[in-house]
């Protein structure tokens, strides 16, 4: 889409989830990036960010939860803005959304969908790793903060949260 989703009418927009599709590969991959780049959270220095967003086309990196996981896109019109893959089947492996449709229920509706399908496959807990960027939003939805965890991605220093459900 080559016009600016923030200048078009938001009444003219047609949100909605979709699964996940093998095809959707590399427009996730340019989700994941994006979302990385433009987080909000000023909690990231520049090489913090661009180490991250490496990541997203380094081979092997994101593979397992691209290709095997299981999840869920939020569209406008046709474009992908957010996407959630569960794997395995208990754990968020990926939430992300372009900065451009933050704060507009993309996570949020992706997460409430990927909670849904996950009491549908039996495991009543769901675990992942999140982020200064949706840890908050975890916590707004009824996740635990189970332990802050430091990992290094490309020889920088992170800190993120490692956060629990239980579902009902």
């Amino acid at each position: 889409m080559s016009e600016n989703l923030a200048s078009i009418s938001k009444k003219s927009l047609k949100r909605y989830l979709r699964p996940c599709e093998s095809s959707d590969e590399l427009a996730l991959r340019e989700v994941y990036e994006d979302a990385i780049r433009t987080c909000e959270n000023s909690s990231y220095s520049k090489e913090q960010i661009e180490a991250w967003s490496a990541l997203a086309y380094l081979p092997g990196i994101l593979d397992k939860p691209l290709k095997q996981g299981v999840g869920w896109v939020s569209c406008v019109d046709k474009t992908i803005e957010a996407f959630a893959l569960r794997y395995p089947t208990n754990r968020l492996a990926l939430l992300y959304c372009r900065g451009r449709s933050s704060r507009q229920g993309h996570a949020t509706a992706l997460l409430h969908q990927i909670e849904e399908d996950t009491l549908k496959d039996r495991p009543i807990n769901l675990k992942t790793e999140a982020s200064l960027c949706s840890y908050k939003l975890l916590l707004r939805h009824g996740w635990k903060i189970t332990s802050p965890e430091e990992i290094q991605i490309g020889g920088v220093n992170f800190s993120r949260y490692l956060m629990a459900k239980t579902l009902h």
